[in-house]
């Protein structure tokens, strides 16, 4: 059975950083497409960040474009959200995804279909 298993959440002040973690079991974290997601109160799910199976394509939402970088390291399944400049707008509960099994080369946000519980980041003034 497929998991993915966030940590790192925490309370951070504005203009903070924070590294989230996640790590999967039970898929072929080598050919699976990783991503982050975040929910706010009373708002959407947002894409947040997303990096292809082998880590050469990334994509990032508009909102923390150039603040946030998604890595993986495929030894230890584990896939990174490095968040600096953190506003409190950044608050939410963050989740890990995985597009699993498919060895795409490109970013489909749809397809993403593990996920993982959330982990809460919360950004405090």
């Amino acid at each position: 059975q497929a998991q993915l298993a966030e940590s790192g959440g925490a309370v951070v002040p504005v203009g903070g950083s924070l590294r989230l973690s996640c790590v999967a079991s039970g898929l072929n974290f080598n050919s699976a497409g990783m991503a982050w997601f975040r929910h706010a109160p009373g708002k959407e799910r947002e894409f947040v960040a997303a990096l292809t199976w082998n880590g050469v394509t990334a994509e990032y939402g508009d909102s923390v474009a150039g603040r946030f970088t998604i890595t993986r390291f495929n030894p230890k399944n584990a896939v990174y959200l490095q968040m600096n400049n953190l506003t409190l707008e950044d608050t939410a509960v963050y989740y890990c995804a995985a597009d699993a099994d498919s060895f795409r080369p490109f970013i489909r946000r749809a397809a993403f279909n593990v996920w993982g519980q959330g982990t809460q980041v919360t950004v405090s003034s």
